[in-house]
């Protein structure tokens, strides 16, 4: 009897669930490890066609979430190809900081909100330790166990600091709305204020609007907290403090002290899909939801459409499946089943702002603050 294919082998491990969100690369379903019964989130993230090329984003995650183990960091368990798409499977987690907020059966009380900043910065950390950039901060990207834990998610635009001739991406055309909130609660930064801002490469001199009171944005918070705040919204990154010496402190120190995450309020459990609702031959499940990823409520119509249905898993696959050495040795974590010689690959580059976009810019800024301050 000829022997399995090593990549289906790996497919029909996983029990494909109900699906958990849809984004722009692929949709995220909940599965059951067979082997170890252990629930897990897969990402089913699409190739595209070959003349497309590799999708660098899902390959750039990968290849940094095997450098970051952290309990405040997602766990990647392992990504395998088939039938040209790419599964990453992740430890799975019961919801997010954003389901949390916005849960108006939640109070979250002084030490609650500690526990979770304290959560965030352990994770932010250890990513900068590492040299790390996460660059997708929001808090549908903090996700939140059984237990408790917080743990960053979705490293689809992390970078690594300090490459040489490493040009960042801009994040598309939100970039003025994004630096409006900012200017608005923060005010405008001045020379005075970051002398290094007029060297920039993309510096765009815009109107002065004054910073408002901090106390105004967080009227409910603790004279520590808001010490903490204005020296994590700094806008000199060589005056602001770091997320290694923001944990230490004293707001997280003084009363009252971090809720155990154990005890932290989380919204009530989504009602669980039962089996004989799922096709147990159609295939894996997945994890930390995809980038924009939209959120499908359970009992919505079309829940489970034709568009989110995973495909068999099938024998074809072997050829994209390699093993790769572990060189942590026989007590380090279980390698991998994707070649990861594809990083040796480089992305096209891609276009920076350019002096009409920068004009561009500025008359936008010129005008929304003209107009707020008329």
């Amino acid at each position: 009897m000829a022997e399995l294919d090593p990549s289906k082998k790996v497919a029909d491990r996983y029990l494909k669930r109900e699906v958990l969100g849809e984004g722009t690369y692929g949709v995220v379903y909940k599965a059951i490890d067979t082997q170890t019964g252990q629930t897990v989130a897969i990402k089913k993230i699409r190739l595209g066609k070959q003349k497309e090329g590799v999708n660098f984003t899902a390959l750039r995650e990968i290849k940094l979430l095997k450098e970051l183990k952290d309990p405040n960091i997602i766990e990647l368990i392992d990504a395998f190809p088939h039938k040209g798409n790419l599964h990453l499977v992740f430890e799975f987690m019961e919801t997010d900081l954003e389901a949390v907020i916005r849960d108006r059966n939640i109070f979250l009380s002084p030490g609650d909100i500690k526990s979770y900043l304290q959560m965030t910065l352990k994770g932010l950390a250890v990513c900068h330790k590492k040299w790390v950039l996460h660059r997708d901060m929001k808090p549908n990207n903090l996700l939140i166990g059984s237990n408790g834990q917080l743990k960053l998610a979705d490293f689809g635009l992390a970078r690594i600091f300090g490459s040489p001739d490493r040009r960042f991406t801009h994040q598309g055309s939100s970039d003025i709305d994004q630096l409006g909130k900012i200017f608005a609660a923060f005010g405008t930064p001045s020379p005075a204020q970051w002398p290094d801002m007029v060297y920039l490469p993309d510096y765009v001199e815009y109107q002065h609007v004054p910073a408002p009171p901090l106390r105004s944005l967080f009227p409910m918070a603790s004279d520590d907290a808001l010490d903490l705040l204005s020296k994590m919204f700094t806008y000199d990154p060589n005056a602001r403090i770091s997320a290694q010496q923001a944990l230490e402190h004293r707001y997280f120190s003084s009363a009252p002290l971090p809720t155990v995450p154990e005890k932290l309020p989380r919204p009530a459990p989504k009602k669980e899909s039962k089996a004989s609702d799922v096709d147990s031959q159609d295939g894996p499940t997945v994890l930390s939801p995809p980038r924009k990823s939209r959120r499908i409520m359970p009992g919505r119509d079309g829940f489970e459409g034709n568009s989110l249905q995973e495909d068999k898993f099938d024998d074809n696959a072997g050829n994209f499946r390699q093993t790769v050495a572990d060189n942590t040795g026989k007590n380090g974590p279980a390698p991998m089943s994707l070649d990861f010689s594809l990083f040796g690959l480089k992305p096209p580059n891609r276009p920076t702002i350019t002096s009409a976009d920068r004009s561009h810019l500025k008359r936008k800024l010129d005008l929304e603050f003209g107009n707020q301050n008329d």
